[in-house]
């Protein structure tokens, strides 16, 4: 199953996702406690995800950065789909000072 998955990501099926997230003025690191609980609680029932990793930004205090790695864009569409239906990005987005901003990329064949 392991080689299956590594064939899979060679032939570029897998995505990583860059999301950008400008927090409301001095609210960062309760925007990153608040993901980290959300993928915490979300991230292992989530069909085809595969985990993340968050950043901070050197250069702007408020922005955080986070990429995630899918298995497929399929699988990201679905968890974007039932997350928008259930409003569990709700509280997340209430901390924004801009929307976020993601960006879906895979490795080069």
């Amino acid at each position: 199953m392991h080689r299956r998955r590594t064939v899979e990501r060679r032939a570029g099926v897998a995505i990583k996702v860059i999301v950008e997230l400008q927090a409301k003025p001095g609210r960062r690191p309760e925007l990153e406690s608040l993901i980290e609980s959300i993928v915490a609680e979300h991230g292992p029932s989530q069909r085809g995800f595969l985990g993340s990793t968050r950043y901070e930004v050197l250069e702007d205090p408020d922005v955080l950065i986070e990429i995630a790695d899918w298995e497929s864009a399929e699988a990201r569409v679905a968890h974007m789909q039932e997350s928008a239906a259930t409003g569990a990005y709700e509280p997340l987005i209430e901390m924004l000072a801009a929307p976020l901003r993601a960006t879906v990329i895979r490795q080069l064949p």
